[in-house]
């Protein structure tokens, strides 16, 4: 508003010594983006009409007495415009374009790839904006649906705050798509969420003395709702043994971690991931 104020006051001065504040030009308090505008005037006699606002800059001749007509396509962007028109002595009024019915929406969610039983774990959010990209500042309402398969697991519908509306919720318990869609009156938008097994849960591990050392292996790894842990997540073996220990970090392969360690005294193997430990193998020396 001090921007338009201030440019009222350059105007009127370049084009009015003498302005002075009249009630002779009715400007409407609203507009709509894209809508057609007449402004009311009286008095009789040219003038000089200008108009000002977001990416619109106009000066014209006009009739005193006659309407002035604004075209939708100089009102495309929401905000504050300026008007003026000018003879004798300046008169201005102003007023606020806002933004039509929403006709798309920009939608994102986070991450793209989350674990399973993760509270908190996926967000959304979603901006709705009219046909000429104004964001909708005025309430509407979004309705999100999480969806894994044909299992529904999520859904609420939010009423925008300036011109947002958002979502916080759990991942789901099984890997694989979670499927995510915001809606709007018609208007819908789909996002994708990798689900993946969460740490693995309850390690088990088997093993035997070969000629070279101790062969070790996990049975299948899956996590504590019974996922399979993806392919590359690192397991780590320890052996102890009388004369010392040793470590060997191996990833899992189709399911299961391996691994060879070099021992002939009598061994003690255990194993882990991440935070969660496993079962404890005590194998013979070498004979």
């Amino acid at each position: 508003m001090h921007r338009v104020l201030l440019i009222c006051a350059v105007l009127c001065s370049a084009a009015c010594p003498l302005a002075a504040v009249a009630q002779d030009l009715r400007v409407p308090a609203s507009v709509t983006a894209g809508d057609d505008v007449t402004i009311p005037t009286t008095g009789s006699g040219k003038a000089t009409f200008y108009l000002v606002g977001p990416g619109v800059s106009r000066k014209s001749e006009v009739s005193l007495g006659e309407e002035i007509r604004l075209q939708g396509q100089e009102l495309w962007n929401a905000g504050d415009y300026l008007v003026l028109v000018c003879s004798d002595i300046c008169n201005s009024g102003t007023f606020y374009v806002t933004a039509a019915k929403p006709a798309s929406f920009a939608f994102l969610v986070h991450p793209s790839r989350v674990p399973v039983g993760q509270s908190d774990a996926v967000s959304g959010v979603a901006f709705p904006f009219d046909q000429f990209r104004n964001l909708v500042l005025t309430p509407v309402t979004v309705s999100f649906q999480l969806t894994a398969g044909n299992k529904p697991l999520f859904s609420k519908q939010v009423r925008t705050e300036n011109g947002a509306a958002w979502f916080r919720t759990a991942s789901g318990k099984s890997a694989g798509l979670l499927q995510v869609v915001a809606s709007l009156d018609d208007l819908s938008a789909k996002r994708a969420v990798q689900q993946v097994a969460s740490d693995p849960c309850n390690l088990r591990i088997t093993g035997q003395r070969i000629p070279i050392g101790v062969l070790v292996q996990t049975e299948p790894v899956h996590d504590c709702a019974g996922n399979v842990v993806p392919d590359g997540t690192i397991v780590t073996f320890s052996a102890t043994e009388a004369n010392g220990k040793s470590t060997v970090d191996a990833p899992i392969k189709q399911g299961i971690a391996r691994a060879q360690i070099e021992a002939t005294g009598a061994t003690v193997v255990s194993v882990a991931s991440g935070v969660v430990m496993g079962n404890e193998l005590r194998i013979g020396a070498k004979p």
